[in-house]
């Protein structure tokens, strides 16, 4: 008897080393996925939250991947996929979340494993049956009725503060109610902050001055925009399409000289790291970095909620386009420029 007992307890403590084993660790995070229709490839993966330091990869084979990270705290990633189409995940310490879909439909990606990625799902195929000019509507009553899930606060992001003809009127309403249920949310606080600076941002509106420092220690401020053409953007090493509009601005700079005035706000955590980058890449404009994200004062000031964000001015300092995308960018300095 004594042996058969012995034997029983050896197994049940194997079977639950085994089982823990498979788990996830309280400290981790991991994402799992198979997509069909694709067999080898890399996506991207990074956290506005900064959750993770940069940009890191997601190596595919046979259509299966897997990512695990170090996480202490709830965080939002972004995935990136081959085809640039992006679509987030809702992480939490400890847990594991599975992505399943075709990438021939990106849009019936079906993202499972905390009650956000579920409630975010639900919403997107909601979303894949409307036309454009509702969609903003549909987000604005999910946001209405869950204003303390954190997918409110991604779709507040994505479809209010990062989409230049958006309503600002309901935008402001939107983070208001937010803020009022999530009151020691300071990223909250921060996209109000920044609703106000953006009334005095608009397009034919005009900047008020700022003071800061560039990562170089010289002083930074309206006074620095005084050229025929005028840009401020916004940058981050985790955001492909921020660095490719630093990369077209560096070639409209060394065609046009002194015709064209920049100054670069880079929302990387660590100066140092941004420091090196400027110096790498050469960028002969002044860059501002002070290692507080998304809670830098100078983003509120100038209404900018999203990266990558930008602002172009004339000669007298009036906002001519804000926050276009790289090749309308590039297309809207060049007219201006002749």
């Amino acid at each position: 008897m004594r042996s058969v007992f012995v034997t029983r307890t050896f197994v049940f403590f194997f079977v639950g080393l085994l089982l823990s084993s498979c788990g996830v660790d309280s400290n981790k995070f991991r994402l799992t996925g198979r997509l069909r229709n694709v067999n080898q490839a890399e996506f991207l993966i990074y956290s506005p939250d900064g959750a993770i330091s940069g940009i890191d990869t997601i190596p595919v084979r046979d259509g299966r991947f897997t990512y695990e990270t170090e996480l202490r705290h709830p965080a939002t990633f972004v995935v990136v996929f081959p085809n640039f189409s992006e679509q987030p995940v809702f992480a939490e310490p400890g847990e594991e979340v599975d992505i399943k879909g075709n990438a021939s439909h990106m849009k019936e990606m079906i993202i499972k494993g905390t009650d956000d990625n579920d409630e975010m799902t639900e919403l997107r195929m909601q979303l894949n049956e409307l036309m454009p000019p509702d969609v903003p509507k549909a987000v604005g009553t999910f946001i209405d009725k869950h204003p303390r899930s954190r997918v409110s606060r991604y779709l507040l992001q994505r479809y209010f503060l990062a989409e230049p003809q958006a309503n600002l009127e309901q935008a402001y309403v939107l983070a208001a109610l937010l803020q009022k249920e999530n009151p020691d949310d300071e990223q909250l606080a921060t996209w109000k902050r920044q609703l106000d600076g953006l009334r005095h941002s608009q397009v034919n509106g005009r900047l008020t001055d700022f003071s800061e420092r560039d990562v170089k220690g010289r002083s930074v401020s309206l006074a620095d925009l005084k050229a025929k053409v005028n840009v401020i953007t916004v940058w981050a090493s985790w955001s492909y399409t921020s660095t490719d509009i630093q990369r077209r601005l560096q070639r409209l700079k060394k065609n046009n000289g002194a015709n064209l005035s920049v100054v670069s706000i880079c929302l990387d955590a660590d100066i140092k790291k941004c420091r090196q980058s400027v110096e790498r890449d050469s960028l002969p404009w002044k860059t501002v970095c002070d290692g507080r994200m998304w809670q830098s004062p100078l983003l509120s000031r100038l209404g900018i909620c999203d990266v990558p964000g930008n602002i172009i001015l004339n000669a007298s300092g009036v906002v001519q386009a804000r926050n276009l995308a790289p090749q309308q960018f590039e297309d809207k300095i060049t007219q201006l420029l002749r």
